[in-house]
């Protein structure tokens, strides 16, 4: 493993442990994609700091227990956002 991915894998698991942000938003930071965060994560972090590992273990177990709950709101946002949605219903044109 090069020493440049073993840099980014602590860089990326110390940060997650510090701001406990979502895969997707530390992809973001370090201009990497979320596929590339997680192999990082799960597999070679272990490898190289396995304390660092289990903290981030923990944390990726809690966002995947709370994902239902990310999806709902975002879908509530995203309807919010269009002009057919009032108030907490669907308004659905009767000739659709």
């Amino acid at each position: 493993m090069h020493d440049y991915i073993k840099e980014r894998t602590i860089k990326i698991g110390r940060c997650i442990v510090e701001t406990r942000n979502t895969v997707r938003m530390i992809a973001k930071e370090f201009g990497v994609s979320k596929s590339t965060v997680h192999k990082d994560l799960t597999e070679r972090l272990p490898e190289i700091n396995p304390d660092l590992a289990n903290q981030v273990k923990t944390i990726l177990e809690y966002h995947k227990s709370i994902r239902h709950l990310r999806g709902g709101e975002a879908t509530k946002v995203k309807y919010k956002k269009t002009r057919h949605y009032k108030g907490a219903e669907l308004l659905i044109p009767v000739n659709a």
